[in-house]
Formats: structure tokens, C-alpha cells, sequence
């Protein structure tokens, strides 16, 4: 039988874990609230690939793009840029906002503000939100790749990356961690296996282990609130 999943990002981790233990495939989707939700899902007559979100439902469009001096223009298969999407789903407008429709709403298109890639078999990938990316010594960061090469560790229950002002960097990247209970492991030993698994620009130059990660009222970890943590250090 199936069971699928939303309202957050699904490690791959866990999603084989869920599986194991109760015999059920999992299927994985994607929406907004902008289009009514869903323009992307993981249908069962559709070979099953772990991490996609799957591929676009019925009279949607989607593209991956990237902005240029030009416009936006179609970013190469396997190449990471913003998803947009059209459909009959897709929303008309902010009620009595032009202003803010105008900014997502762009040529028929919604724009996400989600990052993207696509495989050359049409399935889709979600990288990261837009505005969450890490610019690290010019490199484009997503947190979600990080995160997803953490909760590899056995010890790792739940982790979120973020971006911190760094004076060399720009920017560096911070893992908050929560260790399962039961399990053992050290700032240092997660640093050290985000530098085995990831590249330099990539791995956590700072680790902490807190008790609990924030999350919103339906349990979804919460980025932003670590974000704002960390600058309002910088104004104390």
C-alpha cells in the first residue's frame, strides 16, 4: 500500500527507515499554497527514485531558470535554478496585493522562489528555498544537500544548516544538531565527517548540539528562527 507525505523535506534516510519498518511505500510531493497546493508529485505507475519530488501533475508546467540581463532562461538538465510553474492550479493573485503578485507572478508564471533541478528523466529535485542559500566564499550553498549528508551519522535525529556572518567567508555554515537518544556524538566528530563527505566550502565550519531544534505547530523544522538567533548575537 501507499502513503504519501508533505509540508516539509523528507531525508532519504528517513524515508527508507519508514518503509522498512512498515512495509508501505512512501511517496514524496511538492506544492504551495499559490497553487492550490500541488504541481508536483511521486505517482505509483511511475518508476520510484529516492530524493525526487517526482514529476509535474496533470496541465502543469514546470521549468528550472536562472536570471539573466536577458530574462530567464531554461537551466541545463542537472543544473541547479529557481522553479516556476504554470497551471491551472496556479493562483490568479494576493487578494488586494498587486504589488506582491507582481513580484511571484511574472509572464503567466509563478515563481516559486524554491531552488530546482531536473534529471534527464523529467523527474524534479528540490535543492533549497531561495532565500535560505548560503553564500560561502562566493560558492552557492544549499543547506538541505548539508543536512542530508548528516543525518547519514546513526547518531543524528534531526539536523538544520544555516548561514553565519563570517569576516573571511562572507558567510560560513552552522549545524544545529539534535543526537538521539541513547546515542553519543561530539561537535568535533560531526565537523570531522562533514569534512570526509562534503566539500571544503560545504562542510560545517561550526557545529552545536542542542536538546531540540525549533519547529512550527505541525512539527517542521524551522531555519529561519536558528537565522535570527545568530544575528541578533551580532547585535548584542
Amino acid at each position: 500500500y501507499y502513503i504519501s507525505c508533505g509540508g516539509a523535506p523528507l531525508p532519504v534516510g528517513a524515508a527508507k527507515l519508514f518503509e522498512k519498518r512498515t512495509g508501505a511505500t512512501l511517496f514524496d510531493g511538492y506544492g504551495l499554497s499559490e497553487a492550490s497546493p500541488t504541481v508536483i508529485f511521486n505517482p505509483p505507475f511511475v518508476p520510484r527514485k529516492y530524493g525526487s519530488i517526482g514529476i509535474p501533475v496533470q496541465s502543469t508546467v514546470i521549468r528550472i531558470v536562472w536570471e539573466t540581463d536577458e530574462g530567464y532562461v531554461d537551466a541545463p538538465v542537472g543544473e541547479a535554478g529557481e522553479l516556476i510553474v504554470k497551471g491551472p492550479q496556479v493562483m490568479k493573485g494576493y487578494w488586494n496585493c498587486p504589488e506582491e503578485t507582481a513580484q511571484v507572478i511574472k509572464d503567466g508564471w509563478l515563481h516559486t522562489g524554491d531552488i530546482a533541478k531536473m534529471d534527464e528523466d523529467g523527474y524534479f529535485y528540490i535543492v533549497d528555498r531561495k532565500k535560505d542559500m548560503i553564500i560561502a566564499s562566493g560558492f552557492n550553498v544549499y543547506p538541505s544537500e548539508i543536512e542530508e549528508v548528516l543525518y547519514q551519522l546513526e547518531a543524528v535525529e534531526e539536523a538544520l544548516v544555516v548561514g553565519v556572518p563570517d569576516p573571511y567567508r562572507g558567510e560560513t555554515v552552522k549545524a544545529y544538531v539534535k543526537v538521539k537518544p541513547g546515542y553519543s556524538i561530539t561537535e568535533e566528530e560531526i565537523k570531522q565527517f562533514g569534512k570526509d563527505n562534503l566539500a571544503p566550502y560545504k562542510a560545517p565550519k561550526e557545529v552545536e548540539i542542542l536538546e531540540e531544534l525549533p519547529k512550527s505547530s505541525v512539527g517542521k523544522l524551522l531555519r529561519r528562527v536558528l537565522r535570527d538567533q545568530e544575528k541578533s548575537k551580532l547585535k548584542v
